[in-house]
């Protein structure tokens, strides 16, 4: 506490600090005033002055909350996958310094789609992407004299903005810090399954006391992302193979010596980078997005990156993935890992890590011919160099050897060669459903359907009537109240970018998941799904409905039929019981939701002329301008 008193004892004058900048007549005649500030200014901050001259690199990343000097929280962040990232910050910076550079950083923090589940918070989250890529470069280019920058971060909307400001930077040396992943407890849930206390106990499945016990324990550790490979852990993988980060820095778990040791490797990674001339354009190229997409498929990552790389691309000013590209991946490429939440043996996130991480993925993606080997990374080498190195490396072998060790688990049963794979009954991850409802495409993550309703040839098939619902917190509370049953199809409507920024609707799919009659029931959404999508769920119906899309005509009673082929990912989703479906008015009850922020109805028309969702909701500069001739 300050003494009241003490506030009135206000100085006027310092002495300043002592010495004198390291200027030269050359300096003074030919730079610009605006670095001969910045001098003055970091000698102003406390940098010895004699040392401020020298190679400066910027340290940006997502960080949240406030802690004291022994770690206790003086205020709260967001989420723990920032809380924890200032400390990686500081070892980056450090180890810069200890090298004879001068860094800088700066934050950007961002939210918790978690924490914003079925409330109105959700309807700025994809928005709030675009929006902290764009802060994010103008912190960048406001700092004229930086060399290169370092990005940290962690989660679902910081990770992918920090990547798209990142792959903006086409001429400086860039690089990403992954800030890991949060411990599972030792007994309780995950933190994906215990987001549906509420569902279950209102079927009675849970007590009061399960449900409190169950949801203080569930953040075991306090950074990082959350112990599933949703859509935080599958941008952190993604970093990982488009070859923006040292190799094995993905999903370590946070905290811990070894994540101190990325941001490290990372720092010495980038005096490197700028000293070799390289530049982000020699590591962001179409073979490292189509690279990124591989493992995407291998790892049966999160349908939310289907809008992330592609936004990656275009801040790249690469070719956007399309429909089609997907489509070709994921033919191509078995799903090889077993992690949370695609099951069968549902591993938390740290044993994949332990398991060998993205190097080993991408392993076994060489084995198959499928990887583009030739991709540079930030330590200055290529994929093909890097996975020769780890195949055979003592961190790889001991890190194994921790797994069996620790959690009595096979590496290779966490992540498999092919044939292995196969026969554990791993099957692809997303294919995009076509039909009457979705003519612009859709998405489904076939991996998640439970196994008990798909046939025995590997096609699940699903037909039953329409519960239409314009709003999520009707839905939920139809889930909650029993007015869903099995057999039921679940349709969601006005929840894309122009209903509510595309909201992510994970209240539905897991409750869907953890109920036992959810198996039996499917739903259709023009919204999005968390990475933790599971079951028959159909998100990214296109058109959305308030676009005129069909399935705005949508009305109870309507019989739907679904069918999905999880071996050659075909599938379609059509209204079948009305044969005028095609010239059925739209309902009259389509609208934005009410509470829909003006600054998301901006994002939702920059998008929507932009390319809309198939185009990773960017901003096309030109084609918005073009639009405003």
């Amino acid at each position: 506490m300050i003494n009241s008193d003490d506030i009135y004892d206000v100085a006027t004058k310092a002495a300043g600090p002592v010495g004198e900048l390291p200027l030269t007549e050359e300096m003074l005649r030919d730079r610009p005033s605006g670095d001969l500030f910045g001098l003055s200014m970091n000698a102003g901050m406390g940098w010895e002055p004699s040392k401020v001259v020298g190679r400066e690199f910027l340290v940006l990343s997502t960080l949240g909350g406030m802690r004291g000097e022994d770690g206790k929280p003086i205020a709260l962040g967001y989420h723990t996958g920032h809380w924890e990232v200032g400390l990686q910050v500081r070892e980056c910076a450090e180890e810069l310094a200890l090298r004879g550079a001068i860094p800088f950083a700066g934050f950007v923090s961002d939210p918790c789609d978690g924490r914003s589940q079925g409330t109105t918070g959700m309807f700025d989250s994809l928005p709030y992407r675009n929006d902290a890529a764009i802060v994010l470069r103008r912190l960048i280019r406001s700092l004229p004299t930086r060399r290169g920058v370092i990005g940290v971060a962690t989660c679902d909307k910081g990770l992918p903005a920090m990547l798209m400001a990142i792959a903006g930077m086409r001429d400086l040396p860039c690089a990403i810090v992954p800030g890991g992943v949060t411990l599972p407890p030792e007994n309780g849930e995950d933190a994906g399954k215990v987001q549906t206390i509420g569902a279950r106990f209102s079927h009675g499945l849970i007590t009061l006391k399960e449900a409190a016990e169950a949801g203080c324990r569930a953040c075991a550790t306090p950074g990082g992302g959350c112990q599933f490979f949703g859509t935080a852990a599958t941008a952190q993988a993604v970093s990982e193979a488009l070859g923006l980060t040292v190799p094995h820095a993905a999903l370590a778990p946070s905290g811990q010596k070894i994540w101190f040791d990325i941001a490290t490797r990372t720092a010495n990674a980038m005096l490197a980078l700028d000293a070799n001339g390289v530049k982000g354009r020699d590591i962001l190229t179409d073979k490292s997005i189509e690279n990124a997409m591989l493992v995407h498929a291998a790892c049966g990552g999160s349908t939310n990156l289907l809008l992330h790389i592609p936004a990656i691309a275009h801040a790249a000013k690469l070719k956007r993935p399309s429909v089609d590209d997907w489509i070709r991946v994921n033919r191509s490429v078995p799903r090889l890992v077993d992690v949370l939440p695609n099951g069968p043996n549902d591993h938390p996130t740290v044993r994949m890590y332990l398991a060998g991480g993205v190097p080993e993925v991408m392993l076994h993606l060489r084995n198959l011919g499928l990887l583009h080997l030739d991709c540079l990374t930030v330590n200055g080498k290529t994929i093909g160099e890097n996975l020769a190195e780890w195949e055979t490396s003592e961190r790889r072998e001991k890190l194994r050897q921790v797994l069996r060790d620790k959690d009595g688990v096979d590496p290779d049963d966490v992540i498999s060669d092919p044939e292995h794979a196969r026969k554990k009954g791993l099957t692809s991850t997303v294919c995009f459903p076509m039909g009457n409802l979705a003519p612009e495409g859709s998405v489904i993550k076939a991996t998640s359907i439970h196994p008990s309703v798909v046939g025995e040839d590997g096609v699940y098939r699903k037909t039953g009537p329409a519960k239409v619902f314009t709003s999520e917190r009707d839905a939920i509370a139809a889930i909650k109240g029993g007015k869903i049953v099995a057999g039921d199809v679940i349709v969601l409507t006005c929840r894309g970018p122009l209903g509510t920024g595309m909201e992510e609707t994970y209240q539905l799919t897991s409750a869907l998941k953890f109920l036992p009659f959810g198996k039996e029931v499917a739903l259709i959404t023009d919204a999005r799904f968390s990475g933790v999508s599971t079951g028959a769920c159909i998100g990214h119906i296109g058109p959305e409905a308030l676009a005129g899309g069909p399935i705005g005509k949508v009305r109870d009673g309507d019989t739907i039929e679904i069918i999905v082929d999880r071996v050659n990912l075909t599938a379609s989703v059509n209204l079948i019981s009305d044969p005028d479906f095609a010239t059925r008015p739209l309902r009259d009850d389509l609208a934005p939701d009410p509470q829909l922020p003006d600054d998301t109805r901006l994002w939702a028309a920059l998008v929507t002329a932009s390319g809309g969702l198939w185009g990773g909701c960017v901003y096309d500069t030109e084609s918005i301008l073009a639009k405003l001739k």
